[in-house]
């Protein structure tokens, strides 16, 4: 916690870190934060943003280093193998939004270098669809120009990051129109969930 709150003030203070919509975030229940990936900064970004704890699914190389693994650790976060099937991450997680607590996740899983967003993996969606958690479509600005791929430190720069209306899976299926049937919901929820992220980078 402590770790936490210094986080929140050197981001407020070095970075101007703007944050908007964090009433999105419902205050109880399992909620899965789903948000583009710019920088090694997005998590202690997202993580600083709300009120409510986060924890994160970060790639297991960051816990090769002692310090970063600290940092990590000291955040909440549990490591994952990209690109292969995780299942202790998997459980990990899924034990996280059946306890009620929030969950960070970069669907991309990977950082992108010019800031477009790249293709998502399901596995938020399949998260959602099994715990019926909320997913909260997040953008983020700045962190890519403050902490480029391969910086060992930050410059200055202003950060911003915006908080979508919740994403109810039970729900996504009604909304598609009735000459388009849903007959794969976790496609659905990955797409929308993806259209939600651009509108909100878009929105900055």
């Amino acid at each position: 916690m402590i770790i936490r709150a210094i986080l929140r003030f050197v981001m407020r203070i070095a970075f101007r870190m703007q944050v908007e919509g964090k009433d999105n975030v419902p205050s109880q229940g399992g909620v899965i934060l789903a948000a583009n990936h710019l920088s090694m900064l997005d998590p202690i970004v997202v993580g600083c943003a709300i009120d409510r704890p986060v924890r994160f699914m970060a790639k297991r190389e960051l816990f090769d280093n002692p310090l970063l693994r600290m940092l990590a650790r000291s955040l909440g976060a549990f490591p994952v193998r990209r690109g292969k099937d995780d299942k202790d991450a998997f459980r990990r997680a899924l034990e996280v939004l059946r306890n009620d607590e929030v969950l960070g996740i970069f669907p991309e899983g990977t950082r992108s270098l010019d800031g477009r967003l790249q293709r998502a993996y399901s596995g938020a969606a399949v998260l959602a669809e099994k715990t019926d958690a909320y997913l909260v479509p997040v953008g983020i600005i700045g962190t890519g120009n403050v902490m480029r791929k391969g910086a060992a430190f930050p410059k200055a720069g202003r950060i911003s990051v915006k908080f979508g209306k919740p994403i109810i899976p039970a729900e996504v299926c009604s909304v598609i129109p009735m000459n388009q049937p849903c007959f794969k919901p976790r496609e659905a929820i990955t797409t929308l969930m993806m259209e939600e992220i651009e509108r909100l980078v878009m929105s900055f």
